[in-house]
């Protein structure tokens, strides 16, 4: 397989990998440019920005690209020049986990900019990026596309006064409508009673500032998908795992706000195949019903009949320790630095 931009130099590629030779001779590297565009962080160390999607090792992911391409630069974005001087410089491809900027108090959402000047980016556009980030409008999505979700409804604090208003059977699963690393998300998630769906309700409210998703609670396994499109054909790529959390107090199996935290849940490939062939067909379908490209990750659960439910998805997958790089490990035995040619390379070849 070759790929187009390199053709004429007849470099073999290997799932997307270039091989380098050990002795000694210098690879020959492409000539494309890529900047790896980046906002300052004035919180703490990786703190949460809303307008960021994917925080990137910047640092690393320059010293990988420049092993196969020949200009790679980091570009810090803090005013409307600085981005205007970027789509006059039109490099090959920007890289980067930047979903907006907030200049002249509005928001300029960065891949919909690129794609106006016709410069090639990595991950979704605005588009799908809403889609993915309200939890509700993602459901009625699935539901638009036959795709299996759980029955839900979006609520306040003081809108069901009683148990028989509230539309479907308990136990209910409540989480923010918006949001994501399963903020909001705890112990109290899973209710049984009226008295629980209402403080819990009232707890996302206070807390998250967000109305609640309310979805009847599926106690079957769970699971998250990795996606990428390929950058040859545009064809999805599923790479399922499954998660694997301990039992808290009350017997269940909650992936919450501090599990992820604290990197306390287990992850495992998924080995049986029918498994594997339904988990693949429901991510790639929700993946395409959301307007998703380049990679996504798809987190899917099972009903107690163990049929695969989708729950909620990331347009803008974390790249370092995160589900989306560890699908990739157990999948395709992927290193990091496979990972990060591979959507650079997506990028380049999809417009």
């Amino acid at each position: 397989m070759i790929i187009k931009d390199i053709a004429k130099q007849q470099i073999p590629v290997i799932g997307n990998v270039l091989p380098f030779k050990k002795n000694n001779i210098i690879p020959i590297k492409i000539n494309k440019t890529i900047e790896i565009v980046i906002v300052p962080n004035l919180g703490e160390v990786n703190s949460h920005q809303d307008n960021v999607g994917i925080i990137l090792e910047e640092k690393k992911v320059l010293r990988i690209l420049s092993k196969r391409y020949k200009n790679v630069s980091i570009t810090e974005i803090n005013s409307v020049e600085d981005l205007e001087k970027l789509v006059k410089r039109k490099p090959d491809l920007v890289f980067s986990g930047v979903k907006y900027f907030f200049f002249n108090n509005k928001n300029i959402w960065l891949n919909d900019y690129l794609e106006m000047f016709e410069i090639p980016y990595i991950a979704s556009n605005k588009t799908a990026l809403d889609n993915e980030s309200n939890k509700n409008r993602a459901k009625k999505l699935m539901q638009k596309a036959k795709i299996k979700t759980a029955d839900f409804f979006i609520t306040n604090p003081g809108e069901y006064l009683d148990e028989t208003l509230i539309p479907i059977k308990f136990p209910l699963f409540i989480k923010p409508v918006t949001g994501g690393d399963s903020r909001g998300v705890d112990k109290n998630s899973i209710v049984f009673n009226f008295e629980s769906f209402a403080a819990k309700v009232l707890d996302i409210k206070i807390k998250q500032n967000s109305p609640s998703l309310v979805e009847t609670y599926l106690s079957g396994k769970e699971y998250s998908v990795g996606i990428f499109e390929d950058s040859i054909n545009g064809s999805l790529r599923a790479m399922p795992i499954e998660i694997i959390v301990k039992k808290n107090v009350d017997g269940h199996s909650i992936l919450d706000f501090d599990v992820k935290k604290n990197d306390e849940e287990k992850v495992i490939l998924v080995t049986d195949t029918k498994i594997f062939k339904k988990l693949s067909k429901l991510a790639k379908d929700s993946f395409k019903a959301l307007g998703g490209k380049s990679l996504g990750r798809i987190d899917i659960k099972m009903n107690h009949r163990g049929v695969p439910h989708f729950i909620e998805a990331n347009l803008m997958p974390g790249l370092r320790k995160g589900y989306f790089y560890r699908s990739c490990v157990l999948n395709l035995d992927m290193s990091y630095e496979d990972m990060i040619f591979s959507i650079a390379n997506t990028g380049l070849s999809s417009h």
